[in-house]
């Protein structure tokens, strides 16, 4: 593992495009993003992800990883790199989740840190299935490096996906898992986007005013076994 020298919020030269969800980072509430926030008692493992965006041959881009199947929590659920935060990763209510979140990644996708600018964090949320307590972390790939898995029984595959994919609404649907859970899934045409993920991309392309107009009533059901 790479070291990673100390990290600060930037938005300094960031494209235009991304004011939108600059301005979400500054003004959203931890309610308006999701139902699940971090239990009052402190319970739950502090984790972070990257919820990393681009600028591909197809316009603006987030970076997205498969989980491997053999993982234990969330296993062959498309996701944003990220996980817990480790002790070296320092304070999770100061720089932890930005350290944690660019470590992850490197150690996930095989992305160079020093490629990416953070410049927010939305409210730190809480997932329930797994009691992670997860901060996520925003970047901008100014210099975008070749990613792909690095460990295959960590993560089996690694991809980008065009934001106008996102909004369109031939790829919107509510996922229903036997569970009994139902929550917005992007329905791609090589991935199935649902759960934490697709929540908070959901909450970004709302408030950022990239949402378009989409058919609520179209359900999408998830395998059990998923």
């Amino acid at each position: 593992m790479s070291g990673i020298p100390r990290i600060e919020f930037s938005t300094s030269g960031l494209p235009d495009w991304l004011a939108p969800v600059r301005h979400v980072a500054d003004t959203v509430e931890p309610r308006q993003l999701s139902r699940f926030l971090p239990p009052p008692d402190g319970a739950g493992r502090p984790s972070a992800v990257l919820v990393l965006f681009g600028d591909g041959a197809e316009g603006p881009e987030l970076l997205l990883m498969e989980r491997s199947s053999s993982l234990r929590s969330h296993a062959g659920q498309p996701s944003f790199p990220g996980g817990a935060i480790d002790p070296e990763d320092g304070d999770p209510e100061g720089e932890g989740p930005l350290r944690a979140a660019l470590r992850e990644a490197e150690e996930e996708t095989g992305l160079d840190p020093s490629g990416v600018q953070i410049f927010g964090t939305l409210p730190t949320l809480y997932i329930p299935v797994s009691g992670f307590v997860v901060t996520p972390v925003l970047g901008w790939w100014h210099r975008p490096t070749p990613v792909s898995p690095v460990d295959p029984a960590e993560t089996a595959r690694v991809f980008t996906v065009p934001v106008s994919e996102l909004t369109d609404p031939a790829n919107r649907a509510m996922a229903v898992h036997p569970s009994g859970y139902t929550g917005p899934a992007f329905a791609l045409e090589h991935a199935l986007v649902w759960g934490f993920t697709a929540g908070v991309i959901d909450r970004l392309l709302h408030y950022a005013g990239w949402e378009r107009p989409w058919d609520r009533g179209r359900r999408v059901t998830i395998d059990r076994a998923t």
